[in-house]
């Protein structure tokens, strides 16, 4: 079975993180989906996601209400009894990975990912935001440039034979 998904939407509001009592921080927050109908005022469909650890700090640090964001990982149902004995279930996604869309009130996320300048932005919540992903003072090195290619389309053959199914 294959319990996979992705949505692309825009934050409802600002993401939340908590952390749980061992200390892991959680976000939480909604997306709102668009139906793909074909029509301009298309219904809309709300997430409701969850994101664990690094994640999670990401999904605080760089998004806030607006934000368009590609959220992948697996849908999964919560059930759990209030102090009056009631039960609620919730289904949710639990992201795995979250991605840069375009920013709604920011012209120069419109190209569809970080902002070319490299500076920072701010937006209503007044929170700074770069484009690096991850903060961690790490240096990387350029990755060397691969080898060109003597012919146009270089090709495998793949056969029947060399697959295992």
């Amino acid at each position: 079975m294959l319990n996979q998904c992705s949505f692309a939407g825009r934050l409802v509001k600002d993401p939340e993180l908590r952390n749980t009592q061992s200390g892991t921080p959680v976000a939480s927050f909604t997306l709102a989906v668009n139906r793909d109908t074909g029509d301009k005022n298309s219904p809309a469909d709300f997430i409701d996601c969850i994101a664990w650890n690094k994640t999670a700090e990401f999904v605080q640090k760089y998004f806030a209400k607006g934000d368009l964001m590609i959220a992948a990982g697996r849908m999964q149902t919560r059930t759990w009894e209030d102090n009056t004995a009631t039960k609620h279930k919730a289904v949710e996604l639990n992201c795995v990975a979250v991605y840069f869309g375009s920013s709604k009130s920011n012209p120069q996320y419109q190209s569809g990912g970080a902002p070319s300048n490299h500076g920072q932005r701010q937006s209503g919540n007044s929170r700074a935001r770069s484009n690096n992903a991850v903060s961690d003072n790490r240096t990387y090195k350029a990755k060397p440039a691969s080898p060109k290619y003597t012919q146009p389309y270089d090709t495998m053959d793949i056969y029947d034979d060399d697959c295992p199914f």
